[in-house]
């Protein structure tokens, strides 16, 4: 499969970030636009809507975020979204509206379209995750390879070199990722395409898939 871009994998209107992720850009593209961009969108919000609750930090004021919770530099929490106790926001983060980021998650520039889930122990860096994407309790993006090397985008015969140390993964809308997965440095998860719990994700995943392991990958239709 071709190496997915955002149209591919995300609806563009369910998200403030439209702006930083053209259709045709690859995902990780926006990677190093995010803390500026919600920069600029922060003071563009309505005042009415949000509290500005730092210099740099965005709160809608119907989201609900608990006292231990701890937000970060250069962070948008959303309308009606859920932060709870012990999360660790460390910033650059665009969270949208109707999410839930659970009980001692950890988020570091990340796009969340609106109605992501990570809900319970889950960390991600550096990674954008579709409307509706959905983290199962443990599962984390990993994103720094072992080698410290610049992250690689595989998927078949083809790859593109990102330039980048720090490279998450990029979960497209409506995605399911299994209890306890691991998403390697890159990896790309196609839309509506479930994980199995404990899985190692490698490279890209078709969408409208069931990956089972690297080499059991059915289509769901």
């Amino acid at each position: 499969m071709p190496i997915p871009r955002n149209k591919d994998l995300f609806d563009l209107t369910a998200t403030q970030a439209a702006a930083i992720l053209p259709g045709d850009d690859y995902p990780w593209m926006c990677l190093s636009l995010i803390k500026n961009f919600i920069d600029r969108l922060g003071e563009t919000l309505s005042p009415e809507r949000y509290e500005k609750a730092g210099e740099h930090i965005w709160i809608a004021k119907d989201a609900v975020v608990a006292p231990s919770a701890f937000i970060g530099d250069y962070t948008i929490i959303g309308e009606r979204t859920e932060v709870r106790h012990c999360a660790f926001i460390r910033g650059s983060a665009l969270v949208g509206a109707d999410c839930v980021v659970g009980n001692s998650c950890e988020l570091k520039n990340v796009i969340l379209f609106d109605h992501v889930q990570v809900p319970h122990y889950n960390y991600v860096g550096d990674s954008v995750l579709g409307t509706y994407a959905h983290m199962g309790a443990g599962a984390v993006t990993s994103n720094v390879k072992s080698d410290n090397s610049d992250v690689v985008i595989k998927s078949g015969d083809e790859s593109i070199a990102t330039g980048r140390r720090k490279v998450g993964a990029f979960v497209g809308d409506h995605a399911e990722v299994g209890c306890n997965s691991v998403l390697c440095p890159g990896a790309v998860v196609g839309r509506g395409t479930t994980v199995y719990p404990l899985s190692r994700v490698r490279g890209c995943v078709p969408a409208d898939s069931v990956y089972k392991d690297r080499d059991d990958i059915v289509h769901k239709y």
